[in-house]
């Protein structure tokens, strides 16, 4: 189950990046300029971040099955309409559709496995949704970009049609009919006030790419307005669409605060890094794309070595560990010399891929070792929420970066190397909060 999970979390996040590539082949098609695009991922990204947080009161109310079962459908028959659609229109509201699916996919499917894996086995299920998050962002460049210009962008969202109906009918055999207490009004103001602030936020993300101006200070304000007062209002009534009192667990607080953090930097890497080979280095689209495929082979190469490293030196040490690496190659991807070997690049790049792969399993395995059972539906649902901002946040952080390192230093590469080092510099927040995590954090789970 933990592997069905895993693909669905992979088609998730796949689909809320593999446009971008492909987004001049769907203005030419369309007619549009390819900055018009972006209203469709967009779109995506913002469906996600509102209903991600209403996705655990509807597993409560109508059951984690039914709505597992009804995300993929709805995904599987989005997607097909995504490939299907004749103008910038529908393809928006078909983008939306996706998202309404892939929001209940993942948290309600991670809901299922928390409340069915033994905690002696959770550190091997959690692994494998370690996956998703580490390969989507390198393979999708390469997806959307190979696609686009060998076939047709439409079959972006083709192949998701095969994937969806075998996790359908995998997902029919294997989830089980989990039985749930009522949950319960659905807390309508937490949900307005959730909502609002958190699309506001996503508006503003967007918008950031492209420069500060006086949209985005509007969005900015709401988004510090509504969430302001959205945790005013979770943290004082009785039952709160998401429990913030889940964040009084140590372990919990680290991996989804300073981990979300953690996670919103690394996701910048891979957004950065083509850019900065095709307009620093000179490459071609093709080998910054193929060059990507190392940071591939970092994360494949050390992942069946992780849990056997979180259980001989523990979670916090792998966890820290892996931040101080990932600060030392971010360091060194900005001082790599235009005429670089390409066998240097991709030393360092895999060396990075290590360091991305051994962190994110040490941050999810963390997540629910000392959350009590009663409380892993609003852990799991508030896990996913501040994951989709933070992969959100974390393309507009590099944005802002190469905007504002273009302003510091002159020629093609600079603005990316003061980008990689603020990413670096930025690093020292999350291995700040976890210095501040127990030797032991997690060990019951890795029986150390």
């Amino acid at each position: 189950m933990a592997l069905l999970v895993a693909a669905a979390y992979f088609m998730e996040i796949l689909d809320g990046t593999v446009i971008a590539p492909a987004a001049p082949s769907i203005a030419a098609e369309f007619g549009i300029s390819a900055v018009d695009v972006n209203v469709a991922i967009t779109a995506y990204a913002l469906t996600l971040g509102v209903l991600i947080p209403v996705s655990g009161w509807l597993a409560r109310r109508f059951g984690v099955r039914p709505i597992f079962l009804l995300a993929l459908t709805v995904f599987t028959l989005a997607s097909a309409g995504c490939a299907a659609a004749p103008n910038l229109e529908l393809l928006t509201v078909t983008r939306v559709l996706q998202g309404v699916g892939g929001a209940l996919m993942v948290p309600v499917g991670r809901l299922a496995i928390l409340r069915t894996t033994p905690k002696s086995d959770l550190v091997r299920a959690i692994a494998y949704l370690t996956w998703p998050a580490l390969l989507a962002p390198v393979v999708a460049p390469l997806v959307g970009g190979a696609l686009a210009e060998y076939a047709s962008w439409r079959w972006i969202f083709l192949i998701n049609l095969p994937l969806g109906l075998v996790a359908l009918a995998v997902a029919y055999r294997l989830v089980p009919a989990l039985e749930e207490e009522p949950p319960g009004r659905l807390d309508a103001v937490g949900f307005a006030l959730t909502a609002a602030g958190v699309a506001a936020l996503i508006v503003a993300a967007e918008g950031l790419r492209s420069g500060f101006g006086v949209g985005v200070a509007v969005a900015l304000a709401v988004a510090v307005l509504g969430l302001v007062s959205a945790v005013v209002h979770l943290l004082r009534t009785r039952a709160p669409l998401l429990d913030l009192r889940t964040l009084r667990v140590g372990t919990f607080r680290t991996s989804v605060l300073s981990g979300s953090v953690y996670r919103a930097l690394i996701t910048a890497i891979p957004f950065l890094l083509p850019l900065f080979f095709q307009v620093g280095f000179g490459w071609s689209a093709t080998l910054a794309g193929l060059a990507l495929g190392a940071l591939f082979l970092g994360n494949v190469g050390i992942k069946p070595a992780t849990t056997p490293l979180m259980r001989r030196f523990g979670i916090r040490t792998v966890m820290l560990g892996s931040i101080v690496v990932g600060m030392a190659c971010l360091v060194g991807m900005a001082l790599l010399p235009v005429d670089a070997p390409v066998p240097t690049v991709a030393a360092v790049l895999v060396v990075s891929g290590v360091a991305r792969s051994t962190g994110f399993t040490a941050y999810n395995t963390l997540a629910f070792a000392d959350v009590p059972e009663p409380d892993m539906n609003h852990a799991s649902t508030l896990q996913s929420t501040l994951q989709e901002l933070g992969v959100g946040l974390g393309v507009a952080v590099g944005a802002l970066l190469v905007r504002f390192g273009d302003t510091v230093v002159s020629g093609a590469a600079g603005p990316f190397r003061v980008a990689f080092l603020g990413l670096a510099v930025f690093m020292l927040v999350p291995a700040f909060a976890g210095t501040r995590l127990p030797r032991t954090a997690g060990d019951a789970l890795t029986g150390r």
